[in-house]
């Protein structure tokens, strides 16, 4: 722990305890939105298995790959990664090429990490790779496990997995018991690697990462550059002050959350947030993310149930609305979205597109305009005209979602001594998913012939980006080389139009 302490220093950093939540990191010193609070590499980490979607161990880059030619499970996109990996996938490859084929190609994500775990561990005592202040295996051991908590089911999952375990790696000496903890370890601790739009590319085990505590009013947000995490400030956070991290989608009521939060990391949160449960505010809060809209067309009052439960009234202007009509449109929507589950798993594109236009026409007739529900359809509808190359249709669809975004975003005023929070909505004011839709957003206007959108776009993109990615990834490179290409190409059409 001293030596952990040590390090930290040098991020103006501690550990500390604190009761009911337990270890965290807080700062000593002021913070400002942008800058980095700590990075670490991963103790362990795998990409993710896909037959379509392959990636190297090393870099998990999806270009120039190689399968190892021994084990046939791991793959690399040349000489370096594979030299630096060497190390420890010398015992893995051993362990995975003593299993026959089929059994080699059940081997998940999940096992790969655990196996990739102990291997680390005995080559650690055996000096073969050294360890830092920040990674080594007893700080794996320190974090929580929640086995107490976990239900009879989910302990005999992790049992099955656990014997797989010693499958592969076969050692006599090995603790079935610690396994099975070590898998409860990783649910409420590992993070899912994810490239700059926050798509999911593996996972990884970053020990003094999994310190950081979880608010749904974060001060910080968690990105990776690679396989490096990097925790950066999305506003002031002064001296003292703890460092806080979403685990979870924040865009949902006060259950929602702690329904997520409870199956996932078994835990109850009592950020600033969810201390407001059942007060006004959350109340109506809840009933604009997950609410019903009020039936005049003109109106975007939220509804809240009628004391005598047959209806919904309108709390900005009155207006009822039926139970039964509310029961009916719900059922229909839920209907066809497991209709629409089954016809996207077999690949049937036109006819998922078609169904997901039904669900979104229904979802306007039934939900508020800020519901998540209906921003989520048209997520799925902006993604498949992108797949199509529908661009016309595509932003149609990206500018709808963009004003629920917006209206879903915190804003914070620093005032003498105190922090005062306008509440009009469930992300920070520099929210990563806002700026990636302003990226798609410019994008389509781009590529359309919308040069003066386009820039207005992706200025809005940059300046939430910046914060949140910082400014020295290839990916916001591309993106400040996209803004310059535009506004060039702008300068160009007023200066041909001068002439």
């Amino acid at each position: 722990m001293e030596e952990l302490q040590s390090a930290l220093k040098e991020w103006d950093l501690i550990v500390s305890t604190l009761p009911e939540k337990g270890r965290c990191l807080l700062t000593t010193r002021d913070f400002y939105p942008g800058e980095v609070i700590i990075s670490q590499e991963p103790y362990v980490c795998v990409p993710n298995k896909s037959s379509g979607d392959r990636r190297c161990d090393g870099c998990f880059t999806s270009s120039n790959l190689r399968k190892c030619s021994a084990c046939h499970v791991v793959w690399y996109c040349g000489s370096t990664c594979q030299k630096l990996d060497w190390k420890l996938h010398r015992l893995e490859c051993q362990a995975l090429s003593r299993l026959d084929m089929d059994k080699r190609k059940s081997v998940t994500p999940s096992i790969r990490l655990m196996v990739k775990l102990y291997l680390r561990r005995k080559l650690e005592s055996e000096k073969v790779i050294p360890t830092t202040a920040t990674n080594n295996y007893n700080l794996v051991e320190a974090l929580v496990a929640h086995m107490s908590d976990i239900d009879e089911k989910q302990l005999v999952l992790y049992a099955q997995m656990a014997n797989l375990v010693n499958l592969i790696l076969q050692w006599p000496e090995i603790n079935m018991k610690q396994i099975a903890e070590n898998f409860s370890k990783f649910a409420c601790n590992a993070h899912t690697i994810c490239d700059g739009e926050l798509r999911p590319l593996g996972t990884g085990l970053y020990p003094v990462i999994s310190i950081v505590n979880h608010s749904c009013l974060p001060n910080s947000v968690l990105v990776f550059e690679g396989r490096l995490a990097v925790v950066r400030a999305v506003q002031h956070i002064p001296q003292g002050a703890e460092v806080l991290i979403s685990y979870i989608e924040t865009a949902g009521s006060t259950m929602t959350r702690q329904k997520a939060l409870t199956e996932q990391y078994l835990f109850t949160c009592t950020c600033p947030r969810c201390i407001k449960a059942g007060q006004s505010d959350d109340i109506q809060e809840s009933a604009l993310l997950e609410g019903y809209r009020c039936k005049d067309d003109q109106c975007n009052g939220f509804l809240l149930r009628s004391s005598d439960g047959e209806g919904f009234i309108c709390q900005h202007c009155g207006v009822v609305r039926d139970k039964e009509e509310i029961r009916k449109i719900a059922s229909e929507v839920k209907s066809m979205l497991d209709t629409v589950l089954m016809s996207s798993s077999a690949g049937n594109h036109q006819e998922t597109f078609w169904m997901y236009q039904k669900i979104e026409t229904l979802q306007r007739k039934l939900s508020h305009p800020f519901s998540i529900s209906l921003m989520q359809t048209r997520e799925k509808l902006l993604k498949i005209l992108m797949e199509q190359q529908e661009w016309r249709e595509a932003l149609a669809y990206c500018r709808l979602t963009i004003p629920v975004y917006q209206s879903t975003s915190y804003f914070y005023l620093d005032m003498p001594g105190e922090t005062y929070l306008s509440s009009t909505g469930v992300y920070p004011g520099f929210h990563p998913l806002l700026g990636l839709q302003y990226y798609t957003c410019g994008k389509l206007e781009w590529f359309l012939g919308n040069t003066d959108s386009a820039i207005e776009s992706l200025t809005r993109a940059v300046d939430i980006l910046k914060i949140t990615h910082g400014t020295n990834t290839p990916f916001i490179k591309d993106l400040l080389l996209k803004l310059e290409e535009a506004r060039a190409e702008a300068s160009y059409k007023l200066s041909s139009k001068d002439e």
